[in-house]
Protein backbone atom coordinates (compact mmCIF):
# COMPACT_ATOMS: atom_id res chain seq x y z
CA UNK A 1 0.00 0.00 0.00
CA UNK A 2 2.86 2.37 0.80
CA UNK A 3 4.55 1.82 -2.57
CA UNK A 4 1.25 2.24 -4.44
CA UNK A 5 0.41 5.47 -2.61
CA UNK A 6 3.83 6.91 -3.42
CA UNK A 7 3.46 5.87 -7.05
CA UNK A 8 -0.04 7.35 -7.42
CA UNK A 9 0.59 10.63 -5.60
CA UNK A 10 4.27 11.32 -6.32
CA UNK A 11 5.05 11.43 -2.60
CA UNK A 12 8.36 10.39 -1.04
CA UNK A 13 6.69 8.28 1.63
CA UNK A 14 3.28 7.07 2.79
CA UNK A 15 1.62 5.67 5.89
CA UNK A 16 -1.75 3.99 6.52
CA UNK A 17 -3.72 4.38 9.77
CA UNK A 18 -7.29 3.53 10.72
CA UNK A 19 -9.08 6.71 9.61
CA UNK A 20 -8.50 10.29 8.49
CA UNK A 21 -8.98 11.77 11.97
CA UNK A 22 -6.29 9.43 13.30
CA UNK A 23 -4.02 10.52 10.46
CA UNK A 24 -4.49 14.16 11.39
CA UNK A 25 -3.79 13.51 15.08
CA UNK A 26 -0.63 11.61 14.17
CA UNK A 27 0.56 14.33 11.77
CA UNK A 28 -0.07 17.09 14.30
CA UNK A 29 1.58 15.12 17.11
CA UNK A 30 4.69 14.40 15.07
CA UNK A 31 4.99 17.91 13.63
CA UNK A 32 4.06 20.21 16.49
CA UNK A 33 3.35 18.48 19.82
CA UNK A 34 3.71 21.03 22.63
CA UNK A 35 3.59 23.96 20.19
CA UNK A 36 1.05 26.11 18.37
CA UNK A 37 -0.49 25.25 15.00
CA UNK A 38 -1.73 28.09 12.80
CA UNK A 39 -5.14 27.57 11.19
CA UNK A 40 -7.65 29.86 9.49
CA UNK A 41 -10.90 30.57 11.34
CA UNK A 42 -12.69 29.63 8.14
CA UNK A 43 -11.35 26.08 8.45
CA UNK A 44 -12.34 25.29 12.04
CA UNK A 45 -14.63 22.54 10.82
CA UNK A 46 -16.48 19.69 12.45
CA UNK A 47 -15.78 16.29 10.90
CA UNK A 48 -17.77 13.05 11.18
CA UNK A 49 -19.10 11.89 14.51
CA UNK A 50 -19.16 15.37 16.02
CA UNK A 51 -15.38 15.67 16.27
CA UNK A 52 -14.07 19.19 15.76
CA UNK A 53 -10.66 20.25 14.50
CA UNK A 54 -9.81 22.21 17.69
CA UNK A 55 -10.57 19.13 19.79
CA UNK A 56 -8.49 16.88 17.52
CA UNK A 57 -5.64 19.37 17.79
CA UNK A 58 -5.91 19.40 21.58
CA UNK A 59 -5.73 15.60 21.76
CA UNK A 60 -2.61 15.73 19.60
CA UNK A 61 -0.94 17.91 22.23
CA UNK A 62 -0.99 21.09 20.13
CA UNK A 63 -2.40 24.55 20.77
CA UNK A 64 -4.65 26.15 18.18
CA UNK A 65 -3.65 29.59 16.91
CA UNK A 66 -6.56 31.02 14.92
CA UNK A 67 -5.90 33.57 12.20
CA UNK A 68 -8.07 35.61 9.84
CA UNK A 69 -11.86 35.60 9.89
CA UNK A 70 -14.55 33.10 8.95
CA UNK A 71 -14.77 34.34 5.37
CA UNK A 72 -11.39 35.97 4.65
CA UNK A 73 -7.91 34.83 5.65
CA UNK A 74 -4.87 36.29 3.90
CA UNK A 75 -1.27 35.09 3.68
CA UNK A 76 -0.30 38.04 5.86
CA UNK A 77 -2.36 36.55 8.69
CA UNK A 78 -0.29 33.36 8.59
CA UNK A 79 2.93 35.34 8.21
CA UNK A 80 2.26 37.48 11.27
CA UNK A 81 1.33 34.47 13.42
CA UNK A 82 4.32 32.40 12.28
CA UNK A 83 6.75 35.00 13.63
CA UNK A 84 6.12 33.59 17.10
CA UNK A 85 8.72 31.05 18.25
CA UNK A 86 5.90 29.00 19.83
CA UNK A 87 4.45 28.10 16.40
CA UNK A 88 5.34 24.58 15.24
CA UNK A 89 3.34 24.07 12.03
CA UNK A 90 0.90 25.55 9.52
CA UNK A 91 -2.31 23.61 8.88
CA UNK A 92 -4.78 23.91 6.02
CA UNK A 93 -8.11 22.04 6.22
CA UNK A 94 -10.11 21.52 3.04
CA UNK A 95 -13.75 22.52 3.44
CA UNK A 96 -15.00 19.37 1.74
CA UNK A 97 -18.40 19.02 3.40
CA UNK A 98 -19.74 22.57 3.12
CA UNK A 99 -19.32 25.56 0.83
CA UNK A 100 -18.22 29.09 1.64
CA UNK A 101 -19.15 31.65 -0.99
CA UNK A 102 -19.60 35.37 -1.45
CA UNK A 103 -17.13 37.88 0.02
CA UNK A 104 -14.34 35.37 0.66
CA UNK A 105 -10.60 34.89 0.20
CA UNK A 106 -8.00 32.42 1.38
CA UNK A 107 -4.27 31.86 1.08
CA UNK A 108 -3.27 29.34 -1.57
CA UNK A 109 -1.48 26.12 -0.73
CA UNK A 110 1.61 27.17 -2.70
CA UNK A 111 1.76 30.42 -0.71
CA UNK A 112 1.62 28.53 2.60
CA UNK A 113 4.34 26.14 1.44
CA UNK A 114 6.59 29.05 0.51
CA UNK A 115 5.97 30.65 3.91
CA UNK A 116 6.64 27.34 5.66
CA UNK A 117 9.99 27.00 3.90
CA UNK A 118 10.87 30.57 4.83
CA UNK A 119 9.98 30.04 8.50
CA UNK A 120 11.24 26.42 8.62
CA UNK A 121 7.75 25.22 9.57
CA UNK A 122 6.08 22.04 8.27
CA UNK A 123 2.85 22.55 6.30
CA UNK A 124 0.08 19.97 6.83
CA UNK A 125 -2.96 19.58 4.58
CA UNK A 126 -6.10 17.78 5.74
CA UNK A 127 -8.02 16.94 2.56
CA UNK A 128 -10.70 14.87 4.25
CA UNK A 129 -11.83 12.95 1.19
CA UNK A 130 -9.04 12.35 -1.31
CA UNK A 131 -9.73 11.85 -5.01
CA UNK A 132 -6.93 10.11 -6.92
CA UNK A 133 -8.38 10.79 -10.39
CA UNK A 134 -8.82 14.18 -12.08
CA UNK A 135 -12.31 15.39 -11.04
CA UNK A 136 -13.23 16.17 -14.65
CA UNK A 137 -12.83 12.46 -15.48
CA UNK A 138 -15.91 11.83 -13.31
CA UNK A 139 -17.82 14.90 -14.46
CA UNK A 140 -17.10 16.68 -11.18
CA UNK A 141 -15.99 20.28 -10.57
CA UNK A 142 -12.44 21.13 -9.57
CA UNK A 143 -11.36 19.58 -6.28
CA UNK A 144 -7.95 19.47 -4.50
CA UNK A 145 -6.19 16.12 -4.88
CA UNK A 146 -3.43 14.44 -2.86
CA UNK A 147 -1.08 14.53 -5.85
CA UNK A 148 -1.75 18.25 -6.24
CA UNK A 149 -0.86 18.87 -2.60
CA UNK A 150 2.31 16.79 -2.93
CA UNK A 151 3.30 18.71 -6.06
CA UNK A 152 2.75 21.98 -4.19
CA UNK A 153 5.38 20.85 -1.67
CA UNK A 154 3.21 20.12 1.37
CA UNK A 155 5.07 18.15 4.05
CA UNK A 156 2.17 15.82 4.86
CA UNK A 157 -1.26 15.32 3.28
CA UNK A 158 -4.00 13.41 5.13
CA UNK A 159 -7.06 11.91 3.40
CA UNK A 160 -9.49 9.01 3.61
CA UNK A 161 -9.14 5.58 2.04
CA UNK A 162 -12.91 5.25 1.70
CA UNK A 163 -15.28 8.03 0.48
CA UNK A 164 -14.09 9.33 -2.90
CA UNK A 165 -11.19 6.90 -3.10
CA UNK A 166 -13.64 4.03 -2.77
CA UNK A 167 -11.58 1.63 -0.69
CA UNK A 168 -11.88 0.43 2.92
CA UNK A 169 -12.04 2.85 5.83
CA UNK A 170 -8.51 4.07 6.43
CA UNK A 171 -6.51 7.22 6.98
CA UNK A 172 -3.83 7.80 4.35
CA UNK A 173 -0.84 10.06 4.94
CA UNK A 174 1.56 10.92 2.12
CA UNK A 175 4.42 13.41 2.06
CA UNK A 176 8.05 13.90 2.91
CA UNK A 177 10.09 11.05 4.37
CA UNK A 178 11.43 13.14 7.24
CA UNK A 179 8.07 13.92 8.81
CA UNK A 180 6.55 10.50 8.09
CA UNK A 181 9.53 8.86 9.80
CA UNK A 182 8.70 10.90 12.91
CA UNK A 183 5.09 9.72 12.64
CA UNK A 184 6.16 6.06 12.59
CA UNK A 185 8.11 6.60 15.81
CA UNK A 186 5.16 8.29 17.52
CA UNK A 187 3.34 6.05 20.08
CA UNK A 188 0.06 7.01 18.39
CA UNK A 189 1.18 5.13 15.28
CA UNK A 190 0.77 1.72 16.90
CA UNK A 191 -2.55 2.73 18.46
CA UNK A 192 -3.87 3.80 15.06
CA UNK A 193 -2.57 0.92 12.95
CA UNK A 194 -4.80 -1.08 10.63
CA UNK A 195 -5.13 -4.84 10.21
CA UNK A 196 -3.95 -6.99 7.32
CA UNK A 197 -7.44 -7.28 5.84
CA UNK A 198 -7.72 -3.51 5.51
CA UNK A 199 -4.26 -3.27 3.97
CA UNK A 200 -5.06 -6.02 1.47
CA UNK A 201 -8.35 -4.35 0.46
CA UNK A 202 -6.66 -0.96 0.19
CA UNK A 203 -3.82 -2.30 -1.95
CA UNK A 204 -6.30 -4.06 -4.26
CA UNK A 205 -8.21 -0.80 -4.69
CA UNK A 206 -5.09 1.26 -5.28
CA UNK A 207 -3.84 -1.12 -7.98
CA UNK A 208 -6.92 -0.30 -10.04
CA UNK A 209 -5.87 3.36 -10.07
CA UNK A 210 -2.81 2.55 -12.15
CA UNK A 211 -5.25 2.55 -15.08
CA UNK A 212 -7.93 5.28 -14.73
CA UNK A 213 -10.40 3.31 -16.88
CA UNK A 214 -9.98 0.26 -14.66
CA UNK A 215 -10.54 2.43 -11.59
CA UNK A 216 -13.78 3.94 -12.92
CA UNK A 217 -15.07 0.49 -13.89
CA UNK A 218 -13.77 -1.46 -10.89
CA UNK A 219 -14.34 0.91 -7.95
CA UNK A 220 -18.11 0.99 -7.24
CA UNK A 221 -18.01 4.54 -5.87
CA UNK A 222 -16.36 5.91 -9.00
CA UNK A 223 -18.60 3.90 -11.31
CA UNK A 224 -21.71 5.26 -9.58
CA UNK A 225 -20.49 8.85 -9.81
CA UNK A 226 -19.47 8.57 -13.47
CA UNK A 227 -22.62 6.85 -14.78
CA UNK A 228 -24.54 9.18 -17.11
CA UNK A 229 -28.25 9.94 -16.76
CA UNK A 230 -29.16 8.24 -20.05
CA UNK A 231 -27.27 5.08 -19.16
CA UNK A 232 -28.98 5.04 -15.79
CA UNK A 233 -32.39 5.55 -17.39
CA UNK A 234 -31.66 2.61 -19.70
CA UNK A 235 -30.79 0.47 -16.68
CA UNK A 236 -33.85 1.62 -14.73
CA UNK A 237 -36.50 1.09 -17.44
CA UNK A 238 -36.36 -2.76 -17.39
CA UNK A 239 -36.67 -2.78 -13.60
CA UNK A 240 -39.72 -0.51 -13.81
CA UNK A 241 -41.24 -2.82 -16.42
CA UNK A 242 -40.81 -5.83 -14.14
CA UNK A 243 -42.46 -3.99 -11.28
CA UNK A 244 -45.48 -2.70 -13.23
CA UNK A 245 -46.73 -6.24 -13.71
CA UNK A 246 -46.47 -7.07 -10.02
CA UNK A 247 -47.80 -3.98 -8.26
CA UNK A 248 -51.48 -3.38 -7.68
CA UNK A 249 -53.64 -0.97 -9.64
CA UNK A 250 -53.43 1.52 -6.80
CA UNK A 251 -49.74 2.10 -7.43
CA UNK A 252 -48.43 4.43 -10.12
CA UNK A 253 -44.91 3.96 -11.50
CA UNK A 254 -42.88 5.99 -13.99
CA UNK A 255 -39.22 6.67 -14.74
CA UNK A 256 -38.40 10.34 -14.25
CA UNK A 257 -35.42 12.67 -14.54
CA UNK A 258 -33.96 13.72 -11.20
CA UNK A 259 -30.68 14.73 -9.61
CA UNK A 260 -28.35 13.04 -7.17
CA UNK A 261 -25.40 14.02 -5.03
CA UNK A 262 -22.01 12.48 -4.39
CA UNK A 263 -22.62 12.19 -0.63
CA UNK A 264 -20.10 11.40 2.06
CA UNK A 265 -19.66 15.10 2.76
CA UNK A 266 -18.07 15.83 -0.61
CA UNK A 267 -19.07 18.28 -3.37
CA UNK A 268 -21.89 19.78 -1.26
CA UNK A 269 -23.03 22.16 -4.05
CA UNK A 270 -22.79 19.76 -6.98
CA UNK A 271 -25.81 17.90 -8.37
CA UNK A 272 -25.52 14.93 -10.73
CA UNK A 273 -28.19 14.51 -13.46
CA UNK A 274 -29.88 11.19 -12.77
CA UNK A 275 -32.99 9.08 -13.28
CA UNK A 276 -35.28 7.34 -10.83
CA UNK A 277 -38.40 5.25 -10.50
CA UNK A 278 -41.22 7.38 -9.11
CA UNK A 279 -43.88 5.44 -7.25
CA UNK A 280 -47.18 7.02 -6.25
CA UNK A 281 -50.31 5.84 -4.47
CA UNK A 282 -53.66 6.31 -6.16
CA UNK A 283 -56.91 6.92 -4.31
CA UNK A 284 -57.70 8.08 -0.78
CA UNK A 285 -56.82 4.97 1.22
CA UNK A 286 -55.16 4.88 4.62
CA UNK A 287 -51.83 3.81 3.16
CA UNK A 288 -49.04 6.39 2.89
CA UNK A 289 -45.82 6.64 0.95
CA UNK A 290 -43.91 7.29 4.15
CA UNK A 291 -45.27 4.04 5.61
CA UNK A 292 -44.28 2.12 2.49
CA UNK A 293 -40.81 3.65 2.52
CA UNK A 294 -40.40 2.80 6.21
CA UNK A 295 -41.34 -0.84 5.61
CA UNK A 296 -38.82 -1.07 2.76
CA UNK A 297 -36.08 0.22 5.06
CA UNK A 298 -36.89 -1.99 8.03
CA UNK A 299 -38.65 -5.13 6.78
CA UNK A 300 -36.19 -5.80 3.97
CA UNK A 301 -33.09 -7.98 4.21
CA UNK A 302 -30.94 -6.18 6.83
CA UNK A 303 -27.99 -6.38 4.44
CA UNK A 304 -29.99 -4.76 1.61
CA UNK A 305 -32.34 -2.15 3.08
CA UNK A 306 -34.08 -0.10 0.40
CA UNK A 307 -33.57 3.62 0.94
CA UNK A 308 -35.29 6.14 -1.31
CA UNK A 309 -36.60 9.65 -0.82
CA UNK A 310 -40.05 11.20 -0.86
CA UNK A 311 -40.54 14.31 -2.96
CA UNK A 312 -44.06 15.74 -3.16
CA UNK A 313 -46.48 12.88 -3.79
CA UNK A 314 -43.84 10.48 -5.11
CA UNK A 315 -41.34 8.00 -3.66
CA UNK A 316 -38.15 8.21 -5.72
CA UNK A 317 -35.81 5.25 -6.07
CA UNK A 318 -32.56 6.18 -7.81
CA UNK A 319 -30.73 3.02 -8.90
CA UNK A 320 -27.34 4.74 -9.26
CA UNK A 321 -25.90 2.86 -6.29
CA UNK A 322 -27.78 -0.40 -6.89
CA UNK A 323 -25.45 -3.12 -8.19
CA UNK A 324 -26.68 -5.53 -10.90
CA UNK A 325 -26.81 -8.48 -8.49
CA UNK A 326 -28.98 -6.45 -6.09
CA UNK A 327 -31.82 -5.75 -8.56
CA UNK A 328 -33.77 -8.92 -7.76
CA UNK A 329 -33.70 -8.14 -4.03
CA UNK A 330 -34.81 -4.56 -4.75
CA UNK A 331 -37.80 -5.76 -6.80
CA UNK A 332 -38.85 -8.31 -4.17
CA UNK A 333 -38.58 -5.73 -1.38
CA UNK A 334 -40.78 -3.24 -3.23
CA UNK A 335 -43.39 -5.91 -3.99
CA UNK A 336 -43.37 -7.48 -0.53
CA UNK A 337 -43.79 -4.15 1.26
CA UNK A 338 -46.28 -2.59 -1.21
CA UNK A 339 -49.69 -1.54 0.17
CA UNK A 340 -52.01 -4.49 -0.14
CA UNK A 341 -49.12 -6.74 -1.20
CA UNK A 342 -47.95 -7.44 -4.70
CA UNK A 343 -48.28 -10.30 -7.14
CA UNK A 344 -45.91 -13.27 -6.96
CA UNK A 345 -43.04 -13.21 -9.44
Amino acid sequence: ARELLCELTGAEDALVVNNCAAGLILALSAAARGREVVLSRGELVEIGGGFRIPEVMERAGCTLREVGTTNRTRLADYRDASESISVGALLKVHRSNFALSGFTSEAGLDELVALGRQRNLPVLHDLGSGLLLPPARLGLPEEPTPSGSVAAGVDAVVFSGDKLLGGPQAGLIVGRTEILTRMRRDPFCRAFRVDKGTLAALAATLRLYRDPESAVEGVPTLRAIAEGAEALRGRTAPVAKRLRGRLGEGVGLEVVATTGRVGGGTFPDHEIPSAAMRLTLQGDGDESLSGWAARARTVADPLLPLVGRIEGDGWLLDLRTVLPDEVDALVETIVATAPGGGRAG
